[in-house]
């Protein structure tokens, strides 16, 4: 990416903005909005929207939020962001059953494969684990302190999964690195055993996804990054199987800056691999790769285009396979009212002969019709957010740019910094 001089006020002002996420119920009973520090909830088997309960006697967000997922299960739900705060919910009644508090902004968070334990990454590398054995009613603010497992040595962590199996986190950061660890039986103690690190990317890693054929039940790794590739990896081992360049066909299929290299901003995938959809800076819709694990090639089988301005932001595929959702939106844009603004498509997943395709739905055909729309776009007009997204791009990129690409300062400007630094520990 082109580095860009920023005064303090502007660098302050861009990594401000954060992108709309989207997560769903692995088995689609519920999706899930976080818009600034906003988390708007819908119920697909109740066809109504959700009010969330906090008995915890603790604060909601007042930032925005960073980081959401569900656990395999569907059980328990996560939220987390600048605010340093990690909220657990119970998926079911929507209550949150604790509040973690964090030193740091929060980066990433997951939920361990047998909702034993939350992992989340602060803004300084450092990954902490919290317990969640004996949860089952609300719990006072810190009742259990979060404790460090592993760390990226002060760089920006982007991302955090869980193996299908359990048995290994992955984490990805600003700096290139994708760090496969051992989860341990007893995380509280550290996590000190590493798998491998998957070397090769040459800008930051944005996001990441495991893919488990059914010849391959160890499964494999997927990456995204700001080098405009997805690539497919050996995580046991750390060896990389396959590159595919998406960006190359994203500048081809869009009128976008020729002179910029897009990033891959989020990919997700069915659990055997046979659908991966990967999201990408400016581009207007999603790709979809062929991966041939046994051959272990990946190269892009068709792009899906959206009409309008509308680039997703986030991307999610539940366990169940049968929808892509998609978000697009920003934290602090501009609207007519109070309410920030998003758009949510969906789009309808066939599969035929082995291979699956993505067919774009229309707003009145998208399972819970307006009211969901409503609910999780803040707005049911579509002209009046259509009009908003114009700005969200640019302010995205902007923001994506400001935040993981590493800048050079001088001496003078080092000391600023940190004068001026609002992530300081109060003090009690």
């Amino acid at each position: 990416m082109e580095e860009v001089q920023l005064g303090e006020e502007d660098i302050d002002k861009a990594t401000e903005v954060a992108p709309a996420l989207i997560s769903v119920h692995p088995f689609e009973k519920s999706v899930v909005v976080a818009l600034g520090s906003e988390l708007r909830v819908f119920d697909l088997e109740g066809d109504c929207s959700i009010s969330l309960s906090d008995d915890s006697g603790g604060p909601g967000h007042s930032d925005s939020i960073r980081a959401i997922c569900f656990d395999a299960s569907g059980r328990l739900f996560a939220s987390a962001g600048d605010d340093k705060l990690v909220k657990i919910w119970m998926a079911d009644s929507w209550c949150c059953i604790r509040i973690v508090c964090a030193d740091k902004r929060v980066s990433a968070v997951a939920i361990s494969h047998d909702g034993s334990f939350v992992v989340f990454a602060d803004k300084f590398g450092v990954v902490w684990v919290v317990s969640l054995d004996g949860d089952g009613e609300s719990q006072a603010l810190c009742a259990k302190k979060p404790m460090p497992i592993l760390g990226h040595y002060c760089s920006i962590i982007t991302t955090l999964k869980f193996s299908p199996d359990g048995r290994f986190v992955a984490s990805a950061d600003r700096d290139f690195k994708i760090r496969v660890t051992i989860f341990p039986r007893d995380p509280l103690k550290g996590a000190h055993e590493i798998q491998s690190f998957c070397l090769g990317h040459t800008d930051f890693v944005s996001c990441l996804a495991f893919v488990c054929p059914s010849d391959y039940p160890l499964g494999f790794l997927l990456s995204g990054s700001g080098d405009s590739t997805v690539r497919l990896w050996d995580f046991s081992s750390g060896c990389l199987l396959a590159t595919c360049e998406v960006g190359n066909m994203a500048l081809e299929s869009n009128e976008t800056d020729k002179g910029n290299h897009p990033a891959v901003t989020d990919i997700s995938s069915s659990a055997d691999g046979a659908l991966i959809v990967v999201s990408i800076q400016s581009f207007h819709g999603v790709m979809l790769l062929n991966c041939n694990f046994s051959a272990k090639s990946l190269s892009v089988a068709k792009v899906v285009s959206m009409k309008g301005s509308y680039v997703p932001t986030s991307l999610c595929v539940s366990s169940l396979a049968k929808h892509l959702w998609t978000v697009m939106g920003a934290s602090n844009q501009p609207s007519s009212g109070t309410t920030q603004l998003a758009r949510v498509r969906v789009c309808s997943i066939s599969r035929q002969d082995g291979e699956d395709d993505l067919l774009v739905l229309e707003d009145n055909d998208t399972p819970g019709g307006e009211k969901l729309l409503s609910k999780l776009q803040g707005s049911s007009d579509v002209t009046e957010i259509e009009s908003m997204l114009v700005s969200t791009t640019s302010a995205l990129n902007s923001a994506i740019h400001n935040l993981l690409t590493k800048k050079q300062y001088s001496s003078e400007k080092r000391e600023f910094r940190k004068k001026n630094r609002n992530d300081r520990k109060q003090k009690q």
